[in-house]
C-alpha cells in the first residue's frame, strides 16, 4: 500500500507539473557536468535544448524541506607507496596530480585519510617507537614519514582551499606491544594498553607541530583481521569499546586533543551492526565515539542499505563513514579507460570467497562499483565516503606483500608519465560540487533505471547526482516546486546537476 501510495502521489505530482509548465513555463537554471563511457570527463553540458515532453515522461521530485544527515566530505587516502610515487615525479606532475586532487579546478577533495605507520602499502615494516622498556613513549618519533608522507600532505595542504579533514588510521601497535610479537595478527598485551592510548597521542602532537591538525582516529583498521597477510591486530568489539572507554578515550580526553574524533570499527559492513551495539552499549562508552568507520569489500554490488540504515538507527546521533575502498585483485589498466567501464575486474572475493558468499563478488564494471556504491550510502545515512591510495603504479604498488590495486591516478615514474583513470572523474562528480556542510534532501525519482540522491550546498545550491547503467539515453525532468528542467543523461554514465540558489 505504501508503494502504491507513492506512486499515486508522483502520478499526480507530474500532471501537475505537466499543467504548471504548459501555462507557467517556470524554468530551473542549472549547470550540468556529466562523465560517460564515450569519452565524457567531467564535461559541461548545454542541455537547454532538451525535449523531455508527453505523457511517459519521468521525473525527479526534489523536497530540499526534508533532509538528512550533514556531508562531511569526499577524498582519498595519503599512503607511503601514493607520497613515495608522488615524490618520483617531475615537479609539473606533483603539480598536476595535486591541483587534480585538491585544486579548485580540479576534484576538492574535503575528506581524506592517512595512515599511523606502516601497512601493506609502504615501503616495508616500520612504526615510530621500538624500545619495549619506553612506556612513555619518550622515543617516540615520525621522522620516517618526513621523507614522503609528510610532504605529500603539505603540498595538498598548499593547494586546499577548504582545509580538508584527516583521518588517520593505525595497522597495528609495534610488533612488541602484542601476543605474537609480529606486524601480523596478534593482540594487543594489556600491559600496554595505556601505552598504545598514549601512541596515538604523541602521534597527533607530532603531526601538528607540522602544522598538520588530525580531524579523526579510528581505532584499528580491519579489527577483524586480513587473514594473516599483512599489518594487522585483532580486537573483539568488546575489547576495542573497553579499549576507547577505558584508555584511549580518556587520554585524549585529559589532552589539548579532546576535539579529535573516535571513529570505531573500520571494517567491512555485513558486520556493522554486531559492532555499533557493543560500541553504543552504555552512556559512558558511547561518549568517545563520533561514530563507525565502514569498508566495501563484502560486496562487488550490494552497499548493504538495510545495515546501514539500523545502523543510523541505533544512535542517529553518530557518523557512518566510508573510509576505504578500492579496485582490488586486479592491476591497474594503463591509459585504457574502456576497461574501467566494462565488466571484467574481480575482487578477491571472486577467487576466494566462501561458497555461500560466492554470489556477491561477481565479475563487475569498476566505474559503476564507485557510483552505485557512492549514491547508496549517501542515501542511506553515510556521511563521508572515501578511496584508498590517490596513487598507485602501473602494477597496482609498490606494496610489500604485492597486494596489488588499483587508483584514481596511475603513473609511471620512471618515464615521469600520469594517466587520471575514469574512476578519478567519478570520484570528482561527487566531490568536486559537493560542498562540506551540504546536507541530504529527499527526493522521489520514478525512473528505475537511474540512481539519483542529491544534497542541500551552504550556498544554498541544490546539486543532484544521477547515475545511468544501462544501454540507453534516459530522459526526464528535475521538479523543484513549480519550477522544472529537463535532464538528458548518455548511457553508461554519471551526471551532476547543479541548481542555482
Amino acid at each position: 500500500m505504501k508503494n502504491l501510495g507513492n506512486k499515486i502521489v508522483l502520478i499526480f505530482s507530474l500532471l501537475c507539473l505537466m499543467q504548471s509548465c504548459t501555462s507557467q513555463h517556470s524554468i530551473l537554471k542549472v549547470e550540468v557536468y556529466e562523465t560517460s563511457a564515450e569519452g565524457h570527463q567531467l564535461e559541461k553540458l548545454n542541455l537547454s535544448d532538451a525535449k523531455n515532453d508527453g505523457e511517459n515522461v519521468s521525473a525527479i521530485i526534489l523536497n530540499p524541506n526534508k533532509t538528512f544527515q550533514k556531508i562531511l566530505g569526499f577524498g582519498g587516502a595519503f599512503t607511503e607507496s601514493s607520497a613515495y610515487l608522488y615524490s618520483k615525479l617531475g615537479q609539473a606532475n606533483k603539480d598536476k596530480i595535486i591541483s587534480a586532487y585538491f585544486g579548485e579546478d580540479g576534484a576538492k577533495y574535503s575528506l581524506t585519510r592517512t595512515v599511523i605507520a606502516s601497512t601493506d602499502f609502504a615501503l616495508g615494516h616500520y612504526s615510530y617507537v621500538s624500545d619495549p622498556e619506553d612506556l612513555d613513549l619518550k622515543t617516540f618519533s615520525i621522522s620516517h614519514d618526513l621523507e614522503y608522507l609528510i610532504p605529500m600532505i603539505k603540498d595538498a595542504q598548499k593547494t586546499s582551499k577548504n582545509n580538508f579533514k584527516i583521518i588517520a588510521s593505525p595497522w597495528t601497535a609495534p610488533p612488541f606491544m602484542k601476543d605474537n610479537n609480529s606486524w601480523i595478527d596478534g593482540k594487543l598485551l594489556p600491559k600496554y594498553n595505556k601505552t598504545w592510548a598514549l601512541f596515538f597521542e604523541k602521534y597527533l602532537a607530532e603531526y601538528q607541530k607540522k602544522d598538520i591538525n588530525i580531524w579523526g582516529l579510528t581505532v584499528e583498521n580491519e579489527p577483524n583481521g586480513n587473514g594473516g597477510n599483512w599489518e594487522s591486530m585483532r580486537f573483539r568489539p568488546k575489547e576495542m569499546t573497553d579499549f576507547v572507554q577505558n584508555y584511549l578515550g580518556p587520554q585524549l580526553e585529559n589532552s589539548p586533543f579532546k576535539n579529535v574524533k573516535i571513529l570505531g570499527y573500520d571494517q567491512n559492513r555485513a558486520d556493522l551492526l554486531k559492532w555499533t551495539k557493543e560500541m553504543y552499549r552504555s552512556k559512558e562508552s558511547s561518549k568517545y565515539f563520533a561514530g563507525a568507520a565502514i569498508h566495501w569489500y563484502d560486496s562487488t554490488y550490494d552497499y548493504f542499505p538495510q545495515i546501514l540504515d539500523e545502523a543510523h538507527a541505533q544512535n542517529p546521533d553518530k557518523l557512518i563513514i566510508q573510509t576505504e575502498a578500492c579496485v582490488d585483485a586486479d592491476v591497474p589498466h594503463w591509459e585504457d579507460d574502456a576497461w574501467y567501464w566494462n565488466k571484467e575486474a574481480t575482487d578477491w572475493g571472486f577467487d576466494w570467497a566462501s561458497k555461500e558468499d560466492k554470489y556477491l563478488h561477481p565479475k563487475y564494471v569498476p566505474v559503476y562499483r564507485y557510483a552505485r556504491d557512492i549514491i547508496g550510502c549517501l542515501n542511506h545515512s553515510v556521511s563521508g565516503w572515501i578511496d584508498w591510495n590517490m596513487i598507485l603504479d602501473k602494477q597496482g604498488g609498490p606494496n610489500w606483500f604485492k597486494n596489488w590495486c588499483v587508483a584514481p591516478v596511475i603513473v609511471d615514474p620512471e618515464k615521469d608519465q600520469v594517466y587520471f583513470t575514469p574512476i578519478y572523474y567519478v570520484m570528482a562528480q561527487f566531490s568536486k560540487f559537493i560542498e562540506p556542510n551540504a546536507v541530504r534532501i529527499d527526493l522521489k525519482n520514478d525512473n528505475e533505471k537511474l540512481m539519483t540522491t542529491a544534497v542541500k550546498n551552504p550556498n544554498g545550491d541544490l546539486v543532484v547526482v544521477i547515475f545511468n547503467p544501462s544501454e540507453e539515453v534516459q530522459k526526464g525532468k528535475i521538479v523543484l516546486g513549480k519550477k522544472v528542467a529537463n535532464y538528458e543523461i548518455s548511457k553508461k554514465a554519471i551526471q551532476t546537476i547543479i541548481i542555482k540558489n
